[in-house]
């Protein structure tokens, strides 16, 4: 991974994004990534679409990553000054208090912090059972609402987690926000950036996707798919690494560092059997890392696979350690193991062999 690209990463991830409000992260995307591309699309949610032309226009690969990070929504304006909100996808509140966030309004950005009551003040039984949601609110430093509208923060302003991008140990992790899944998106659009760099041939038309509000309902799958009308479709999310404490094998089988996860089963999907034996192959044959997962969650293949008459479908994942929080931690090698073998998959997926997928 080359500074350059490591460093666009990072400013991917600290870019202000959450579910519905993805235009920063998706235009950094279109500047960044079109050059490589033959055609721009965008569907009507938002979700932007990249289209290279290989050796043949069909079959047409759809590979996608979603930029939507999860974040928050006000819905209230206190007498007090403090902000109440909603969460735009899955928080947990073990995870909130004390935390900073990005308020962005017409008047510009804002930073505040997520807080509760006082443990000081306090019962017992308050400070021995998890802070609801609901008991959270926002605090941007004002004294009454008069203050809070003179700053401009108006009922439907979004909000992002406040968290920097870091390199640890000398470049064997990263650690930041957003990694769900700033980080798919990029591993799709490089895919995208070495083909044509390196002049690869491929016998399909690839699509390069980014798509939007994944976190609240698979959404800009659903319409991205619609415009690209695919003809197999590769999701690459993060998978929960399982190396944590507290965390069983039969939990969360894929551990950080030990190669890209191919996902054999989740809640919103079972993959094309055929695929998944095939990104197998193309792993083993091609060298490269992998471990195979099965998760609780769900991707934006979830949708996509139930598209139109049925596209077969398949998961490549990053191990991700503390998801759905303000700072992730995953390693590089893991990402660049999903690069090349999303890149090699790509070059593989021909006429004979996508017809294949159909025949059951």
């Amino acid at each position: 991974m080359d500074d350059e690209s490591v460093s666009f990463f990072s400013r991917l991830c600290e870019s202000f994004g959450p579910s519905g409000f993805e235009s920063e992260p998706i235009g950094m995307i279109r500047e960044r990534y079109l050059p490589f591309s033959n055609e721009v699309m965008r569907d009507g949610l938002g979700s932007l679409i990249l289209r290279k032309v290989g050796s043949s226009e069909n079959p047409r690969v759809m590979a996608a990553g979603h930029v939507d990070e999860i974040g928050f929504i006000v819905v209230s304006i206190e007498d007090s000054g403090f902000l109440k909100f909603e969460t735009l996808g899955g928080w947990a509140s073990t995870t909130l208090p004390a935390q900073r966030v990005i308020i962005r309004t017409k008047k510009g950005d804002y930073v505040g912090v997520i807080t509760s009551k006082p443990p000081h003040l306090m019962t017992p039984e308050e400070r021995n059972k998890p802070i609801e949601i609901k008991d959270l609110f926002i605090d941007v430093g004002a004294k009454n609402k008069d203050q809070v509208k003179e700053m401009g923060i108006r009922i439907g302003d979004p909000v992002a987690p406040l968290a920097s991008f870091e390199v640890l140990r000398g470049g064997k992790a990263w650690l930041g926000k957003a990694f769900d899944d700033r980080v798919g998106a990029f591993v799709v659009m490089e895919a995208l950036r070495i083909l044509r760099e390196k002049d690869l041939e491929h016998p399909n038309t690839y699509y390069a996707v980014a798509t939007v509000q994944e976190e609240v309902g698979l959404r800009g799958a659903e319409t991205a798919a619609d415009v690209v009308n695919p003809d197999v479709f590769i999701a690459v999310d993060v998978d929960i690494a399982g190396d944590s404490p507290g965390i069983s094998a039969a939990e969360a089988p894929a551990k950080m560092g030990e190669g890209v996860s191919i996902i054999t089963w989740d809640r919103s999907m079972i993959p094309n059997f055929k695929l998944k034996e095939l990104v197998i192959e193309v792993a083993e044959e091609e060298n490269i890392p992998y471990q195979l997962s099965a998760v609780r969650g769900g991707t934006d293949a979830g949708r996509i696979h139930l598209h139109s008459k049925g596209v077969p479908s398949v998961v490549l994942g990053i191990p991700t350690r503390h998801i759905h929080s303000h700072s992730s931690i995953l390693s590089p090698d893991d990402v660049e193991a999903a690069v090349k073998l999303l890149v090699a998959l790509i070059r593989k997926l021909d006429s004979p062999r996508v017809k294949g997928l159909y025949e059951h």
